[in-house]
């Protein structure tokens, strides 16, 4: 079993950064995609960005040339880098995992291991 816990969500104003963190434990060498996740009021959770056990990085549109996804293996650790934050980027941001590999990393559907959740919020 993995488990997932998401810190560094807070309040910034637009424009600003932060960064997110998420700590696996348990069993983390079966892990093969990581990824970020985000769910906005009255809106479905979607993908953000996901990266490989080799450290190959899939990010959405919405936030590509802004956010960048990254991970410490010896830490295991997975981090999300929020720069040039909109108000539109406001939603409860999840870290997931898992064991498979293939095709749509940024699919929520092909994820069974979430973390708890993070708020972040942004303020125009």
């Amino acid at each position: 079993q993995v488990q997932l816990v998401e810190s560094g969500g807070g309040s910034v104003q637009a424009g600003g950064s932060l960064r997110l963190s998420c700590v696996a434990s348990g069993n983390t060498g079966s892990i093969y995609y990581m990824g970020w996740f985000r769910r906005a009021p009255g809106k479905e959770r979607e993908g953000v960005a996901c990266i490989d056990s080799s450290g190959s990085t899939t990010y959405a549109d919405s936030v590509k040339g802004r956010f960048t996804i990254s991970q410490d293996n010896a830490k295991s650790t997975l981090y999300l880098q929020m720069n040039s934050l909109k108000p539109e980027d406001t939603a409860v941001y999840y870290c997931a995992a898992r064991p498979t590999g293939g095709l749509f990393c940024l699919a929520t559907w092909t994820y069974k291991i979430w973390g708890q959740g993070t708020q972040v919020t942004v303020s125009s």
